[in-house]
């Protein structure tokens, strides 16, 4: 059996940093080409759909950096906790501009912060497994301190689109990409294995009739269950 990569420091920092600018660059992009079109005068029956464009972008913007800043960043310095509200607040800002429509199932609790990240994570995979639209739940059942999340979806029938599974998601997830390597274009949902190790999470992903599953357990129940 493979073993499980292990990213430095400074590489998994560098790729998370690809990740958010590649989020980032086709709405900044977008805000300065509207910018471009009101700033010519021999534009001005532009100037409506330029603004649009501007505001669509400006939108898109700022549900990534939001998210980037809870799910990659240190999000706050002030503990070690986040609290579910401001999960929500941050994944419907997301989902705003995602597809797919959101049910959150989740109590007011406190997540430690690396908890709270593996979960943001996890719920970015989940909208991915919907590229077309669809509907995502995510949940939280448990304990604290025993805590295990559930992410479903299905894809919008009407769309005739098939739900997935991420392209590579389970062996990055897993920690031994298929590839053999990680790069900035698979950096999240190792990000996200690797938070899950850290926590001593179990993950399992993949579909049931045609519903797309993401489970974080505690490795812990696991073995009481056992």
């Amino acid at each position: 059996m493979a073993d499980i990569i292990e990213l430095k420091a400074t590489d998994l920092a560098a790729m998370l940093c690809s990740r958010v600018c590649h989020d980032l660059i086709n709405p900044i992009g977008a805000i300065g080409n509207g910018l471009e079109v009101l700033g010519d005068p021999n534009q001005g029956d532009m100037a409506e759909g330029a603004r649009d464009l501007i505001a669509s972008a400006a939108k898109q913007s700022r549900a990534k950096l939001e998210f980037a800043r809870l799910a990659y960043g240190a999000s706050s310095t002030s503990g070690t906790d986040i609290d579910t509200r401001e999960c929500e607040r941050v994944a419907r800002i997301l989902f705003e501009i995602e597809k797919a429509d959101l049910e959150w199932n989740v109590p007011l609790i406190l997540l430690p912060k690396h908890k709270a990240k593996l979960f943001m994570n996890m719920l970015l995979i989940a909208a991915g497994s919907v590229p077309r639209g669809g509907q995502v739940t995510a949940s939280i059942t448990g304990e604290a301190g025993q805590e295990k999340f559930e992410f479903t979806s299905r894809s919008d029938p009407e769309k005739r689109q098939k739900t997935l599974v991420p392209s590579g998601s389970a062996g990055l997830l897993s920690g031994i990409p298929e590839e053999g390597f990680v790069d900035a274009r698979g950096i999240q949902p190792f990000y996200t294995g690797l938070l899950a190790r850290m926590t001593d999470m179990e993950i399992s992903i993949g579909l049931e009739n045609d519903r797309f599953f993401l489970n974080a357990i505690p490795k812990q129940a696991i073995a009481d269950a056992q």
